[in-house]
C-alpha cells in the first residue's frame, strides 16, 4: 500500500516546490469548474472539490476569487478536458491530463514532451485501464481506528484505509469524495493533509538506473507545459 502514499507525496512535494506554476493551474482549474454551473461551491459540486484540493495546496484565497469571478463575468474563452497517454523507457505508463483553449497546441507540446525524450503517445485506452481513478483523503491526528469508526459510523464506502508517515489516508471511488469529506467533517475533523481526485497505478514499475533520467525529464516537461493539469505514472522510485 506504501506505493500509493509514495506517489501521491511526490506529486505533493513537487507541487509544493513550485507554488506560482501550481497556483496558476489552480486558477484556471477553478475558472473552468465554475463555469460548468453556478459559481458557488455549495451547488456546484466539481467547484467544490477543486477548492477542496486548493486548499491542501495553500492556494491564496485571492487567486481563488479571481478566478471564480472571472467565470461569473462575461468571459467567453472556452477550455476543453483532454487526456493523453504515453509510454516511458522500460514499461513506463504515463497519464496527462490538460485544460486548453488550442487543442492543436497542446497535442503538440505534449507529443513533444514525449518523442524528445525517448518516450512515445499511445493511443486512447492504451494506458489508462492500468490505473484506477481515486479519491484520496488524508488526515493528521486520528488513528486508523478512529477514522475508520467515523466512516463506519456515517456508513461510508472506501475502498481502503492505512497509515502512513502519521497520515491516515482513506481510498475511494471518486464519486465517494464528498461522503468521506463530510463524515469528517461531521466528526469535527476539517483539515486534510491530502484531498485528491488521482489515477493510481494498479501495478508499479521500479525502473534502472541509466533510465531515471530520462524518465524524470518527461515528466518535468509534461509538468512544465502551461496547459497541463496533472500527470500520472506508474513508476515507484527507490528512496
Amino acid at each position: 500500500m506504501g506505493r500509493k502514499w509514495n506517489n501521491i507525496k511526490e506529486k505533493k512535494a513537487s507541487k509544493d516546490a513550485n507554488t506560482s506554476r501550481v497556483y496558476a493551474k489552480f486558477g484556471l482549474e477553478i475558472y473552468v469548474a465554475a463555469r460548468k454551473g453556478e459559481p458557488d461551491p455549495e451547488s456546484n459540486r466539481a467547484l467544490k472539490v477543486v477548492l477542496e484540493r486548493a486548499k491542501t495546496y495553500n492556494v491564496p484565497k485571492a487567486i481563488i476569487d479571481r478566478a471564480i469571478d472571472k467565470a461569473k463575468g462575461s468571459s467567453d474563452e472556452i477550455y476543453e478536458e483532454l487526456r493523453y497517454e504515453g509510454f516511458g523507457p522500460n514499461g513506463s505508463m504515463i497519464i496527462v491530463d490538460a485544460l486548453t483553449n488550442n487543442v492543436n497546441r497542446t497535442a503538440s507540446a505534449v507529443r513533444a514532451a514525449f518523442s524528445k525524450n525517448n518516450g512515445n503517445m499511445g493511443v486512447n485506452g492504451s494506458v489508462a485501464y492500468m490505473f484506477d481513478a481515486t479519491a484520496v483523503i488524508g488526515v493528521a491526528d486520528k488513528t486508523l481506528d478512529e477514522v475508520m469508526e467515523i466512516l463506519l459510523e456515517a456508513d461510508v464506502d472506501v475502498r481502503d484505509i492505512e497509515e502512513e508517515d502519521d497520515n491516515v489516508l482513506v481510498y475511494a471511488e471518486p464519486d465517494q469524495f464528498h461522503a468521506v469529506q463530510e463524515a469528517l467533517h461531521q466528526a469535527g475533523i476539517h483539515e486534510f493533509t491530502v484531498a485528491e481526485l488521482t489515477m493510481l497505478a494498479q501495478n508499479y514499475v521500479t525502473l534502472p538506473e541509466e533510465s531515471v533520467a530520462s524518465f524524470e525529464k518527461i515528466i518535468d516537461t509534461l509538468e512544465d507545459l502551461e496547459d497541463v493539469q496533472q500527470v500520472y505514472h506508474n513508476v515507484e522510485f527507490a528512496d
